[in-house]
């Protein structure tokens, strides 16, 4: 019947991001590791599903940049360098400027809009959130918060491609970067913690400082990576 292929359809898409997520968060919190190879096998018999949603959440993640794919061997976590970070974080700033630009032109999408207000009042307390993970040193906690800051902080531009790929740009930074933080003990006052300060900047229709606090952020972590990727 159409409506039990509908449900199929859906259900094994729904399963298909979830083990997408899940996976993308075993990278992001370092149990998956650069270069680790692993088989759809191996994944399906991990969660306990058929090996067809794994295999297209494996794709999926193939096509986002944070697995390599061999036709022989499976797959593995593909190995970022510093200096894709480097071009991940120029990519990055070209989205933001034209981003901040517009948001302070359009005065944070009409600043007297309840609805916008409400928003922006949202990714402030995202941005908190994030910044106690920073100064705390707490990785796994200021990737999640940082990441949906960003997310919600870029759909009030309101490009949903822009926002997409932004988001993905972020999503790969991080990969890029864990590799290398989770290597250092302890990571209070390493962390880059200005989210407030970026927010309160774009309020104020500020885009001098929003543009000057996003490039210190960027000069900071592309400094520690370096460092941190040095022999």
């Amino acid at each position: 019947m159409a409506g039990t292929g509908g449900t199929g359809a859906v259900t094994r898409s729904t399963l298909r991001q979830q083990i997408a997520d899940a996976l993308r968060d075993e990278v992001l919190g370092g149990r998956l590791r650069p270069g680790q190879e692993f088989t759809v096998k191996e994944i399906a018999e991990q969660y306990g599903v058929s090996a067809t949603p794994v295999r297209e959440a494996l794709v999926d993640l193939s096509a986002q940049g944070l697995l390599d794919a061999d036709q022989h061997r499976g797959f593995r976590v593909h190995e970022y360098s510093a200096a894709d970070y480097r071009g991940m974080v120029e990519a990055r700033s070209l989205i933001t400027e034209g981003m901040f630009q517009a948001l302070v032109a359009e005065g944070m999408r009409q600043a007297d809009d309840p609805r916008a207000l409400a928003a922006l009042a949202a990714v402030r307390r995202r941005g908190e959130e994030a910044q106690r993970a920073a100064s705390a040193g707490d990785l796994n906690i200021l990737i999640g918060y940082d990441l949906r800051f960003w997310r919600e902080l870029s759909s009030l531009f309101g490009n949903t491609y822009l926002c997409d790929f932004l988001h993905r740009l972020r999503v790969q930074s991080w990969v890029c970067t864990v590799q290398h933080l989770r290597r250092v003990s302890d990571l209070r006052g390493q962390l880059w913690s200005g989210h407030t300060e970026l927010v309160d900047a774009l309020a104020r229709r500020d885009a001098d400082t929003a543009r000057a606090i996003v490039t210190a952020y960027n000069e900071h972590a592309l400094a520690l990576i370096e460092r941190l990727d040095a022999p």
